[in-house]
């Protein structure tokens, strides 16, 4: 049972959520990410480091320390609300991948106690690390934000290669249940060609039956305020619902694949 002494670094645990997997799930945010996206909702989970970020005028600490042992037993309080809905745990971030020792101890914890398992990542690894995870996972929601390396680079701080390419070894894997998630981001890759192209990809990788499509949304911005950052999308407006629904149905145009919005 030594892997329940694993230790990690979570920013914030959010209970009785209806997103991010079936039913009703407790998400578990996980301290640290590779990439820089402009967008981003969390950018107090960049970093991996444990921060101060100013909320409502006061100073919060960022990041705690915890093991295995210490986190499935927060988890499982929520367990009858597992079982009324098919719901679990899913891990977040940030991105769980950079902590990928403790992302897989706690997924295993969470399975070997028969707790529905998710997590919410871009795939943006090493495959030997995600291929760690996968015994103990029943739903990999991954990001692939868009199909050209340089725009995908020149907005996240990295290019998409490795992304796509672990989003086909995961599907060839055929060890969990996969769900392609699109951030749909205005000045990025809203247009019908873009999300086409998305489809168009996702389409081929065996398995995958969903696309997700995610409005941008401005949730995140008096985050970076607290933290004494530059926000790189202001006077970014999120998509009107009439534009979204013209995504949606141009990725139906091009691929197989149950289409919705929001996820």
């Amino acid at each position: 049972m030594d892997y329940l002494n694993t230790k990690g670094r979570i920013f914030d645990i959010q209970r009785y959520s209806v997103h991010d997997g079936p039913g009703i799930r407790t998400i578990v945010f996980l301290k640290g990410c590779v990439l820089r996206c402009r967008w981003c909702c969390n950018p107090e989970s960049q970093e991996y480091r444990i921060q101060t970020m100013k909320v409502m005028g006061e100073e919060k600490v960022i990041g705690r320390d915890t093991t295995v042992a210490e986190m499935i037993a927060e988890v499982e309080k929520d367990r009858p609300y597992y079982y009324r809905s098919g719901g679990g745990m899913t891990l977040s971030g940030g991105e769980c991948l950079c902590q990928p020792e403790f992302s897989r101890d706690l997924l295993r914890a969470a399975k070997e106690r028969g707790i529905n398992t998710a997590i919410e990542s871009m795939a943006c690894a090493d495959f030997e690390k995600i291929r760690r995870l996968l015994p103990y996972l029943d739903l990999y929601l991954m990001d692939i934000k868009h199909t050209n390396p340089e725009k995908h680079k020149e907005f996240t701080g990295r290019s998409n290669e490795l992304m796509m390419e672990n989003a086909r070894k995961v599907a060839l894997s055929g060890q969990t249940r996969l769900i392609i998630r699109v951030p749909v981001i205005p000045s990025f890759n809203d247009t019908v060609e873009e999300i086409r192209g998305i489809a168009e990809f996702a389409d081929t990788l065996p398995g995958v039956e969903e696309l997700h499509l995610l409005p941008y949304h401005r949730l995140g911005q008096d985050k970076y305020e607290g933290l004494g950052r530059e926000y790189l999308m202001d006077g970014i407006l999120p998509p009107e619902p009439e534009k979204m629904k013209t995504l949606k149905m141009a990725a139906e145009s091009v691929s197989s694949l149950r289409v919705q919005i929001g996820g």
